[in-house]
């Protein structure tokens, strides 16, 4: 499709050439030439459907390319502590400015990582009491629970505790002759367990629960002692004791399996006795303002911080009462008053952790650099876009260019510029389809233009419940002893405010009940060697295909085997570890980053070799098997939509919404059972969402139950039942507001939900 140019009232004009940024012939990833001129201290939207190549424009060629030729400032000696940048693949990029990107990539992978220490709120906050706290503790310093002065001495300012729990250990009903240590590796006659029980130090025959009080303390939790066993002497260790430093101090994903099953069983996690969860030693908690400690400040709800920081009225902190407030206050504004400042970031989804971040640039002084966001809406209620849109303009009459890649056209609408690609994802994408403003998008005849004011009709044929699923004094964070029936046989949406309950009630409640498959958007757990076809098993199949064309075993086909290249052990790249900087990651040198030997990639199947046909997309590899197991899964891939992704493409480089549509597609099939996904419509094109309401169609219509949580008005207009919670966020929410069906929310009910979906049912 060529592209369609118009220039409305933001653009640029000929005389204007430096107050734009030039892209001339972007050929990254699926890029294909693109060449745009992008206005800056504008906000400009990138729209398309999901692997149309915005990504690859906005993140991979013009940020990407913005932070290379800040790096090359420094000194060489410098440049040696930074990731090594290549240059993206374009011809010329001029009039670039320095680019800060505001992505939902999780904040912080450990747990001493805060929604405080990430915003520096709580910076600020222990400044606060070193200077106004009564009694004087000392230093800031002396209220991080991250430090030596603050932290509590028990659990090392982690506030919680790492158990075994003893009856997951071992049967206290049997004997240690009678295999009582249920732990991976203590069978009878196996060296550990001729540790316990040929040492003298217990009864082998007597059941553990028999055992006199201290003889069951030592057994389990004694420290390492000198023993006698025969003639030698060996070292003894209590069974709990030894286990904790097998296990506490790996991580889960280096275990064998077996392991990792009795891990996940055995091991719990309690709050710290000595602190209470608070992470602080005594003395920082001994320090009040007006009454609180600054845990307890820490633990409150933000919107109530915020209040109560602005009663603060103490003589020489009044400057850092202002930031703080002001600090908290943003946090309120963009929709995050619902949180507290001890909650760990890597519990936070990614569009929290989105905005989040975004509050570390709110109040810079910076004036002039380029601003890139990657969906910022997601997981944002109707009702809170406003206010997002309300604070990427703040960010442009700053004198900031703001990018941002986005599907909502309520961000559409608000965009002074709107870059367009496609007309497709994968190859079929790539290509810049308009470039202009709201009512050039409109009159352009793109995808985009077309469906911007689409409306889904209000669904008036519900399908009937075929019974209920009920959910009974639900407690979980803010519910408020929540009782609920969720249909059985429909499509049901669970709606509301960010942060209202949503999540608590739904996972909290239905997982792990039988036939109750949930897919949500967190990370897949696997190495960086994990992708599409290992992760659905669709290497297997393709796998027994080249084995059997080729007269040799399937194992030669695995990356992770005798066939893999020996320099980067199958992975296509080398990683270069740069101390405490981030891996450098380059293209091996040895396979050109094809994974496999020479001798492997050999043997082809119909004219193609292994790394060949990991590098197609599930529409092309659809093409290429056309019938089999291997077409099976790649049907489901292209059901949920996903046929643009590759099929050795990384795990990682996945979003939290092809994510869950990936273990969608694993488990779809299941007649009966109960589907749990929560927002699918994230990463999803407005014409795409057509494609996921048909999908649940299918779904109920082949006899199983679909619940969504969902915020998207397309989603809600074309459910048979509705469950809305608030009618606010934190504790101004969990409860039930609304239930029923969509005609009737339009119809008759109060909620921001109701107001909204009103507007969009009519068009505004």
């Amino acid at each position: 499709m060529p592209a369609t140019e118009s220039t409305g009232s933001a653009g640029p004009t000929a005389a204007d050439s430096h107050d734009v940024i030039q892209v001339r012939g972007a050929r990254e990833n699926n890029l294909s030439g693109v060449s745009v001129d992008i206005p800056k201290r504008r906000l400009t939207v990138f729209t398309g459907v999901s692997g149309s190549g915005k990504s690859s424009l906005v993140f991979d060629t013009i940020a990407a390319e913005s932070q290379r030729l800040i790096n090359e400032t420094y000194t060489a000696f410098v440049q040696n502590f930074l990731p090594s940048r290549s240059r993206p693949d374009v011809d010329s990029l001029r009039n670039l400015s320095a680019a800060i990107i505001v992505d939902q990539q999780r904040i912080g992978a450990n747990s001493r990582s805060t929604v405080g220490t990430a915003t520096d709120a709580h910076t600020m906050l222990r400044v606060l009491f070193s200077r106004a706290g009564t009694p004087y503790v000392g230093s800031p310093s002396a209220f991080s629970f991250n430090l030596a002065e603050g932290m509590c001495p028990d659990c090392e300012g982690l506030g919680r505790a790492t158990e075994f729990v003893v009856d997951e250990v071992v049967d206290r009903e049997k004997s240690l002759n009678q295999n009582a240590i249920r732990a991976p590796g203590y069978a009878v006659d196996s060296w550990p367990w001729q540790l316990l029980a040929t040492t003298g130090l217990f009864d082998p025959d007597l059941p553990l629960k028999d055992y006199p009080a201290e003889d069951w303390d030592r057994f389990l939790y004694s420290g390492p002692t000198k023993v006698k066993v025969g003639k030698s002497n060996v070292t003894f260790e209590g069974l709990v004791s030894k286990l904790r430093r097998s296990y506490l101090g790996k991580d889960r994903d280096s275990l064998q399996s077996h392991a990792r099953a009795f891990a996940d069983r055995a091991i719990r996690q309690t709050t710290c006795a000595a602190c209470g969860g608070a992470r602080l030693n005594a003395a920082a908690l001994s320090a009040t303002i007006d009454g609180r400690t600054i845990a307890e400040c820490s633990a409150m709800q933000i919107s109530d911080l915020a209040k109560f920081v602005a009663t603060i009225n103490h003589p020489g902190v009044a400057p850092m009462v202002d930031g703080l407030r002001e600090t908290l206050d943003s946090m309120v504004t963009i929709g995050l008053g619902y949180l507290s400042l001890d909650r760990e970031s890597s519990t936070l989804s990614g569009g929290e952790a989105q905005r989040v971040k975004l509050v570390r640039h709110l109040g810079s002084s910076l004036a002039d650099v380029t601003y890139v966001f990657d969906e910022p809406t997601v997981g944002l209620h109707p009702h809170d876009i406003q206010r997002m849109n309300d604070l990427l303009l703040q960010l442009r009459d700053k004198g900031n260019t703001v990018l941002v890649v986005e599907h909502k056209p309520e961000t559409i609408r608000v965009a002074d510029h709107i870059v367009d690609l496609g007309p497709g994802a994968g190859l079929a994408g790539g290509r810049l389809c308009f470039a202009g403003d709201l009512d050039g998008l409109k009159k352009s005849g793109t995808l985009t233009g077309r469906y911007l004011d689409h409306r889904v009709s209000v669904r008036d044929d519900v399908r009937r419940p075929t019974g209920r699923l009920a959910i009974e004094n639900a407690t979980l964070h803010n519910l408020r002893n929540v009782s609920v029936d969720i249909p059985l046989g429909v499509l049901t949406v669970v709606t509301g405010v960010a942060g209202s309950g949503k999540s608590s009630l739904i996972h909290g409640s239905l997982a792990g009940r039988d036939g109750v498959i949930v897919a949500g958007q967190e990370p897949i757990r696997g190495s960086r060697r994990s992708n599409p076809a290992t992760y659905t098993g669709l290497l297997d199949p393709i796998r027994a295909e080249f084995a059997t064309a080729n007269g040799v075993k399937p194992g030669l086909f695995s990356a992770n085997s005798v066939g893999a290249c020996k320099t980067c052990r199958g992975i296509g790249l080398v990683y270069t570890d740069l101390a405490m900087m981030a891996e450098v990651a380059s293209v091996c040198e040895d396979c050109n980053g094809a994974r496999f030997t020479p001798e492997v990639l050999a043997y082809q199947l119909r004219g193609k070799n292994i790394s060949e046909v990991l590098r197609m997309t599930v529409t092309e590899a659809r093409d290429f098997f056309s019938r089999g197991p291997a077409r099976s899964v790649l049907d489901r891939l292209s059901t949920v939509g996903l046929g643009y992704i590759g099929l050795g493409q990384p795990l990682t480089t996945l979003s939290g919404g092809e994510r869950q549509r990936l273990k969608l597609a694993i488990n779809m099939g299941k007649t009966g059972s109960v589907y749990v996904l929560d927002e699918p419509t994230t990463g999803l094109h407005l014409a795409d969402v057509d494609q996921l309401l048909a999908m649940l169609d299918t779904l109920v219509d082949d006899g199983n139950t679909v619940i969504v949580i969902e915020h998207h008005q397309a989603v809600m207009s074309h459910a048979d039942w509705l469950i809305d919670v608030g009618p606010g966020a934190g504790h101004d929410g969990g409860q039930i507001v609304f239930t029923g069906t969509p005609a009737d929310l339009v119809e008759s009910s109060p909620t921001l939900t109701a107001e909204h979906l009103r507007r969009y049912v009519a068009g505004d």
